[in-house]
């Protein structure tokens, strides 16, 4: 009897992104195998439904035993997990272990924990295995038809994933495949935080910029669809933009626009508030991203803010006189405010491969975010060549392109932040944006007077203006303290 052909990766977990993956795999010319984790009464028959579903007379094999599932895929095996974060990777790979054998390949496609990462690289390469920690974005529609993916962990297992990985992610326009080795141990998952950070930052400023067009112009749906679409065609081509239009558009089962009753309560699953713990971790400012966080976590709660603003009303919001002039200081400020998103997680992307040795490719980030993933937009390919330039900017704002482009929407995008502060209207992110850029560009701040404080009350030390960099100081400011100094150190 002749036997079966294996297959060429296993995939397990079949909630929408990995049936997803798997339905891609298999469009692409791959065999798979696939398995779901079953809880008794509640998650029974997955596998079952799916093959004989979606996956029907597809190259697609589907298996309720972990052990039959493992020994039909050829080795070195390819096992991909698309498993919830945290404890339930950790448990699939403790069953896994006793299955597989030395040199097979483990690949977290889950929004895993970078550190996590770190440790289960080591863990598997430790018992003879090799792990790969790989962002993944898209959603629903970039699992199935291409996504973004940001492998890192085992460099060793690159080469046996590298067909199947870039094979089934997104292609930019070029053609080139928005997948590329991110680098060693949680790079690729540090990569995919960072991605979600700037993701929570777009969909803010996006909101933001909805919200001055209803309110300051007094557009309709349709009207802020068509501008929206505009948009789209220019330099502030995005993903996002496309379906924000669409979104405006779309109606629902009783004729009204959907938008109009969506409640105005934001979720979040915990990778935008990751991306803001690590850049606070290694020092790094993210204060549109930390923005974009927190208001999330505003507009959950809703009744109290009921409450608020029953007990401060506010005034009604005065219509542009010239709504065209009030568009072009909205555009001006959600393109710079994207712009300083992007710079600052990028920033954040080039401390951590400094601090961890990673070595990341700025100008391959960027090139792989240009498909597939959910912040895909025009201006990735510029921040890519601001990163191949022969001289790299230590700031991406201050790379040329960027500079010159800042210097022609300042003046729009202050005057919009100004007056949404006259009319009432909140506009957090694009605030905290343009403070973070007046800061960036600011010689001097009053961090001098925030440094005297600290000397003061806990003889933290303070350099001094007229004295070389790295010399510290301590004053007696009260003329009765001692000449004993803190020490510097970070919680």
């Amino acid at each position: 009897m002749e036997q079966q052909k294996k297959s060429d990766i296993g995939l397990i977990g079949l909630a929408v992104m990995g049936e997803n993956l798997a339905l891609n795999m298999a469009n692409h010319g791959w065999q798979v195998s696939v398995y779901n984790r079953t809880v008794p009464g509640v998650e029974e028959g997955v596998v079952e439904r799916f093959v004989a579903g979606r996956a029907k007379g597809k190259a697609i094999e589907g298996h309720t035993d972990m052990r039959s599932f493992v020994e039909s895929v050829a080795r070195p095996r390819k096992i991909m997990m698309m498993v919830r974060a945290g404890r339930p990777v950790d448990e699939l790979m403790e069953q896994l272990f006793p299955l597989l054998s030395p040199g097979d390949i483990m690949i977290d496609g889950g929004n895993s924990n970078y550190e996590d990462t770190n440790r289960r690289v080591a863990v598997a390469e430790e018992r003879g295995f090799l792990f790969v920690g790989s962002g993944v974005s898209g959603g629903e529609e970039g699992a199935l038809n291409g996504a973004s993916i940001m492998p890192g962990g085992s460099e060793a297992a690159w080469e046996s994933v590298k067909p199947v990985l870039q094979n089934i992610a997104a292609k930019a326009e070029d053609g080139s495949p928005c997948c590329q080795w991110v680098g060693p141990q949680g790079a690729g998952h540090f990569v995919k935080m960072i991605h979600n950070g700037i993701e929570y930052g777009d969909m803010q400023l996006i909101g933001e910029a909805y919200w001055v067009m209803k309110f300051m112009g007094g557009m309709s749906n349709e009207e802020m669809a068509d501008v929206f679409e505009k948009w789209n065609e220019g330099k502030l081509r995005s993903y996002l933009i496309e379906i924000t239009a669409r979104i405006l558009r779309h109606k629902d089962g009783n004729g009204g626009y959907l938008i109009d009753h969506i409640l105005d309560a934001a979720g979040q699953k915990g990778t935008g508030k990751w991306s803001v713990i690590n850049a606070m971790e290694l020092g790094m400012p993210l204060g549109l991203i930390a923005t974009a966080v927190f208001e999330r976590s505003l507009s959950a709660q809703k009744e109290m803010r009921r409450l608020a603003a029953g007990r401060f009303p506010h005034e009604w919001i005065q219509l542009a006189a010239d709504r065209e002039k009030l568009l072009r200081h909205v555009f001006s400020a959600l393109y710079a405010s994207k712009l300083v998103s992007y710079a600052q997680g990028f920033s954040v992307l080039q401390t951590a491969s400094d601090k961890f040795g990673w070595h990341l490719d700025m100008a391959s980030i960027a090139r792989m975010w240009r498909g597939g993933c959910i912040i895909r937009s025009a201006f990735l390919n510029d921040i890519a060549s601001a990163y191949e330039a022969g001289e790299k900017p230590k700031h991406l704002l201050l790379a040329p392109y960027f500079a010159a482009e800042m210097e022609g929407l300042l003046s729009g995008w202050k005057a919009l932040v100004a007056e949404a502060v006259v009319e009432q209207l909140p506009l957090p992110a694009f605030s905290s944006a343009l403070n973070y850029f007046y800061s960036l560009t600011s010689e001097n701040l009053p961090a001098n007077l925030v440094q005297a404080q600290r000397d003061y009350f806990g003889a933290h030390t303070f350099e001094r203006t007229d004295s070389p960099r790295g010399e510290h100081f301590h004053e007696n400011w009260t003329g009765h303290g001692g000449d004993t100094q803190s020490g510097t150190y970070n919680v």
